[in-house]
């Protein structure tokens, strides 16, 4: 006997049911608004793109193209990827519909779903959520500092507490070499103490070192080079006014010499935000300049700076430190009826009043006035239209104000007027 196998989904993904979506409504309507009264326009991107994309931007070395990217060849031959994060869609975009010709900078928003194949742990999923924004034509340290105030702000304004910004400089192609050589030679002369991944990565691509989480390669770098000694004069200079401008905003910040990101894009300034519960450290987003990317997808030499947030871990966050998120019943009137005839003329007024704006539901199966009145209970609405044949005869409906229990009756062609009337304001 074949055994039927039951339907799951797939592993590294979720449901956000209709009980979570006020948490994922609460930081859109936060971030959102906030976003676009700061100047940014919203851009929708595509979920497929053409894998040499990413493969190209992110970096051929990097964990996300080696492990991590979901690649299929579609029917008509073509190599394509789902998207792993947002920054190369737009700056693709960026190019392809010619913004270089509008005034720069060009500022740009984008909220979806990324795909990495990865061990799935909490906060981390195979299909997840991010808000990103992007600032490109622009090389003045003060975007960077923009762009890492926006980020603070809005992970303040969802009330997020114990929040610190972790910042770095990672150079440019000018004076990064010299640092790559330098903490390449550091690992070669302690190979015992690293793992197998960095003594990798120390033949590719050297900077991705600095990201292993293994606590024994944490430790053995602690001694390392620091790339802060190596910047060129150019670096160091857009670093300075980048943190001076953080002083003059008061938003607080750690010297992170470790922190390099795991794309290889970035140039200059990187960063996450974190916050500290309990001892235990989380990053809710990052990013950082990357002066380079437009020119390396074939655009003109464009600077640019941008920063994702996980809208998981956000969410995830919110609930940790217990944050109260308010929502509105977008349900506000219920109706009941009786009989054959007031269910139709309740559907009539269903549709009447959802025209008008009015929130409005009834159970449209024929049950018991006692039921009906108890589902009214548990939607907790302020108001609930009785329709039964009495109602019918003399076209008019019972209101009952469900708070204090008073009825009172109106006839039905003023329903819309007066429940408006009724209705508590902002409903």
């Amino acid at each position: 006997m074949v055994k039927k196998k039951t339907v799951q989904r797939v592993r590294g993904t979720y449901d956000i049911l209709p009980t979570e979506q006020k948490y994922w409504r609460g930081v859109d309507e936060v971030a959102l608004p906030y976003l676009e009264k700061s100047g940014f326009g919203r851009i929708e991107l595509p979920i497929i793109e053409d894998a040499f994309l990413f493969s190209r931007s992110v970096g051929e070395n990097t964990d996300i193209i080696e492990k991590e990217m979901y690649v299929f060849r579609d029917r008509g031959d073509d190599i394509l990827a789902l998207r792993p994060e947002g920054t190369a869609s737009v700056v693709r975009a960026y190019i392809e519909n010619g913004m270089h010709s509008l005034p720069q900078p060009v500022k740009l928003y984008y909220q979806g779903p990324m795909f990495r194949y990865e061990r799935p742990q909490s906060g981390r999923y195979r299909q997840h959520y991010q808000i990103g924004f992007e600032v490109l034509g622009e090389i003045d340290p003060i975007v960077d500092a923009e762009i890492i105030c926006l980020t603070f702000r809005i992970c303040e304004r969802l009330g997020l507490k114990n929040l610190t910004i972790e910042i770095n400089s990672i150079g440019c192609s000018n004076c990064r070499p010299k640092f790559t050589a330098e903490l390449v030679d550091y690992i070669s002369q302690r190979k015992e103490l690293f793992c197998d991944n960095c003594l990798k990565r120390s033949e590719k691509n050297p900077l991705r070192i600095l990201d292993c989480k293994e606590p024994s390669c944490q430790k053995a770098l602690e001694n390392a080079p620091s790339i802060l000694d190596f910047l060129c004069k150019e670096c160091h200079k857009h670093f300075t006014s980048v943190l001076e401008y953080l002083d003059e905003l008061s938003i607080p910040y750690n010297l992170n010499t470790k922190l390099a990101r795991g794309l290889d894009y970035y140039t200059k300034t990187v960063f996450e935000i974190w916050t500290s519960q309990e001892g235990a450290q989380s990053s809710l987003g990052g990013g950082g300049r990357y002066d380079n990317l437009v020119a390396l997808l074939g655009g003109k030499k464009t600077p640019a700076c941008g920063c994702a947030l996980g809208l998981d871990r956000l969410v995830l966050e919110i609930k940790k430190q217990n944050i109260e998120v308010a929502q509105e019943n977008p349900i506000q009137v219920f109706i009941a009826f009786l009989g054959d005839k007031a269910k139709i003329k309740s559907l009539k007024i269903i549709n009447e009043c959802r025209k008008a704006g009015i929130g409005i539901i009834g159970s449209l199966t024929q049950k018991t006035l006692k039921s009906q009145l108890k589902t009214a209970d548990k939607l907790a609405v302020p108001i609930t239209l009785i329709l039964g044949e009495k109602e019918i005869i003399d076209k008019t409906v019972l209101i009952r104000h469900m708070e204090e229990g008073a009825q009172e009756v109106i006839e039905v062609k003023n329903i819309v007027k007066e429940l408006k009337k009724r209705l508590p304001k902002g409903n």
